[in-house]
């Protein structure tokens, strides 16, 4: 079943049972929907490996402790047991009203705050992948475990990344290695994107495999402009290898 953490803070609750039980539901029936491209997300959701965490606002550091403990705690978990899809999926509940570019800012405003903890903590970088946003072998790093990020939201222009409220859906980046090294992930990326053109009726022109492009421009599913520059700067990228 999909687990549900509710958000809490210092003992203080910002989100009602109310809104923590419609943000699950909303992402259980937005992933189990037939035309929802995304496979790796249903075998998460199907296997009980997609946990879900409903904050406050996107707009709101309140939770993003919590968010980063709850990051270190999946890389732990990933080195404990690395079989299987896994996702950690951010449900926020706000704000709704965010056009792509203002969604985009506060997604890596969460993801630098991020980030910086991780960074004070003494945590170290991911050696297999590239701290500088610039770098097609970019990923970020919590726990010294690489991520991706899928930002979802009620205003984004590609259906697949549509949901009502907004979200961020971190995945291992080795996870995805791992499917490479045995073959199944030319297999998966083909099937996503050919449900993805299906429901969208054209591809997605930012999508790339890691090392032709920074995955950087991906992350919030807006299609950014030539000479788009990533605001987020990681602390160590020039003490990573």
């Amino acid at each position: 079943m999909l687990t549900l953490v509710s958000a809490k803070a210092g003992g203080l609750m910002l989100v009602d049972a109310a809104t923590r039980d419609a943000g699950e539901e909303e992402l259980r029936s937005r992933i189990a929907a037939p035309d929802f491209p995304c496979v790796g997300a249903k075998s998460a959701l199907a296997r009980g490996t997609l946990k879900t965490l409903v904050c406050h606002s996107l707009a709101s550091g309140w939770d993003d402790v919590r968010i980063h403990r709850e990051l270190m705690d999946w890389a732990e978990g990933y080195k404990a047991d690395p079989t299987g899809l896994r996702s950690l999926a951010v449900v926020f509940s706000g704000p709704e009203e965010s056009d792509e570019a203002r969604f985009e800012d506060l997604m890596w405003e969460r993801i630098q705050s991020f980030a910086d903890k991780d960074h004070w903590l003494g945590q170290r970088y991911d050696h297999r992948v590239s701290a500088d946003p610039s770098d097609p072998h970019f990923s970020l790093s919590f726990g010294g475990e690489a991520f991706f990020v899928v930002g979802l939201h009620p205003n984004a222009s590609r259906p697949a990344r549509r949901f009502p409220r907004p979200t961020l859906v971190f995945n291992l980046h080795a996870q995805f290695e791992a499917l490479r090294g045995d073959g199944r992930y030319e297999r998966m990326r083909e099937k996503i994107l050919a449900r993805d053109v299906e429901l969208a009726g054209t591809l997605n022109p930012m999508l790339a495999r890691h090392g032709e492009a920074s995955e950087a421009r991906q992350y919030s599913g807006r299609m950014v402009e030539d000479g788009w520059r990533c605001p987020f700067r990681d602390k160590r990228a020039s003490k990573a290898a």
